[in-house]
């Protein structure tokens, strides 16, 4: 089961376009769904993209870490402590 799927619905207050609104109910009849549609399929897709974003990076720490455990830093050698 999807986090989205959930019989509870809440009332909000959005601010669109009066034009854009009148227009789109000639594609759809019921905007209120057709909003959560897109704006579910926005959330997977931004879900995904951080999931990947966070992923990148750590593989970025792990071959950083094993380029310093073969060779060292440059500050190492200058190191006065």
């Amino acid at each position: 089961m999807s986090t989205f799927e959930s019989n509870a619905k809440k009332p909000v207050n959005l601010s669109l376009s009066e034009a854009l609104v009148q227009e789109s109910r000639a594609y759809c009849g019921n905007l209120s769904a057709k909003v959560e549609e897109m704006l579910q399929a926005y959330v997977v897709a931004e879900r995904q993209s951080r999931q990947q974003h966070r992923e990148q990076a750590q593989r970025a720490v792990t071959d950083w870490n094993t380029l310093h455990d073969a060779a060292g830093s440059y500050a190492d050698e200058h190191s006065t402590l």
